[in-house]
């Protein structure tokens, strides 16, 4: 039987659709790849970016002393190069010390340069495991996840958005055949709590309602664990951490979220006003979880919740929205219009360029968060509709 023909014009708009995906994969790969070759060799470079925080921390961790003193840190970071009207403290949980204590024993430039590593690694494995749990299809929509905007922020300024990327991806990879391991690999995402309050929320309910035991202790065995350890290396850091959240430096911090705009257009003294999208949120989200419980799927159901999870946040930059990569690329694999990663792409290379030219603190990009999660509802919209209605689906 002779083999059937691709007509050439059925070629060329394959082409001309995969086109805008392969100009923002080669700008990112390329990006990352000076980025890696430049910093090892500019010890100035690695001062600038956000790392040196955590290194800085690192150091204090060794030496015995408070790793949220903003005082002893702004020492450490201004003789490392930083600019001296800029101090930067490390904003993670008293648990994610143990990430960074390791840091102290490293020269600024072998830390960032190990640094750089893990954080490239967190974006490419995710980006992979993602395109397996899709059946690894043979298009370059995963190309997507590795040039998105906000995932290369991350690895120019070394924020560490990308390890709950990396937990998150890594939960939804093994929850189903290792449990326990799934719910350890959460701890990545406790890095950054306030990014997961709806999800967070149905999590808990999926485990009692799946009576999913050993997941939850997997997360609550991590937790324990890194919560001791740090205890170990620094009794005093629970309180140290609560006076550095509650002080005004912090709570008046301009972030460029919606939560913060919505606290300051109400009331700006009343900081309980930026977690109150948070909690409605979670009340969504329980709704969200209880009409599809009966067929909870994680990797298909987790897109929309994960989507306002973030817009939802108390407090969000915009690397922070590295976490839609799982969602965006879900939507680009089951998309029924061969358009719709193109149309992703088109965004992800406007977003390119204008980072190179608006800060990332502008509220510029408060446009970003809404218009991934319009883009993920057209293009899971088709798949929506065939879905059974969850009142026959529960049945």
């Amino acid at each position: 039987m002779p083999k059937l023909q691709t007509p050439p014009e059925a070629k060329e708009r394959a082409s001309l659709e995969e086109l805008p995906v392969a100009i923002v994969a080669g700008l990112g790969f390329a990006l990352v790849l000076l980025f890696l070759l430049v910093t090892p060799l500019n010890g100035k470079s690695a001062a600038t970016r956000d790392f040196v925080s955590f290194w800085a921390t690192g150091h204090q961790l060794v030496h015995g002393g408070n790793p949220y003193d903003r005082a002893a840190i702004a020492a450490l970071e201004h003789s490392a190069g930083l600019n001296p009207h800029t101090v930067l403290i490390m904003r993670n949980p008293p648990w994610a010390l143990v990430l960074v204590f390791p840091l102290g024993f490293l020269g600024l430039r072998v830390a960032s340069t190990v640094w750089s590593l893990l954080l490239v690694s967190c974006l490419l494995l995710a980006v992979h495991w993602i395109r397996e749990l899709h059946g690894s299809p043979p298009n370059h929509t995963h190309w997507l996840g590795a040039g998105f905007t906000p995932g290369l922020i991350c690895l120019t300024m070394g924020q560490t958005s990308l390890f709950p990327l990396f937990g998150l991806v890594l939960f939804l990879r093994l929850h189903r055949s290792h449990p326990f391991w799934a719910g350890a690999a959460l701890w990545f995402c406790t890095l950054k709590p306030h990014l997961f309050v709806p999800f967070g929320v149905v999590m808990l309910c999926w485990i009692v309602f799946a009576r999913c035991w050993r997941l939850l202790a997997g997360i609550t065995a991590a937790l324990a664990l890194s919560s001791g350890a740090s205890y170990l290396a620094d009794p005093a850091a629970w309180p140290s951490y609560i006076r550095l959240m509650r002080s005004p430096a912090v709570e008046n911090d301009f972030i460029p979220c919606f939560s913060f705009l919505f606290r300051h257009w109400v009331s700006p003294q009343a900081v309980w006003l930026q977690y109150l999208p948070a909690t409605l949120a979670s009340l969504w989200a329980v709704v969200y979880f209880w009409r599809r419980r009966a067929r909870w799927d994680w990797i298909a159901h987790s897109g929309p919740l994960m989507l306002v999870s973030l817009l939802a946040a108390p407090y969000l930059w915009f690397y922070d929205q590295c976490l839609a990569i799982p969602a965006l690329l879900h939507g680009g694999y089951v998309t029924q219009n061969r358009w719709m990663p193109a149309i992703l792409a088109s965004v992800i290379l406007v977003l390119d360029i204008a980072m190179c030219k608006i800060l990332i603190l502008s509220p510029f990009y408060l446009w970003t968060l809404p218009v991934w999660f319009a883009w993920y509802l057209f293009a899971t919209a088709p798949l929506r509709q065939q879905m059974p209605r969850p009142e026959l689906a529960s049945a």
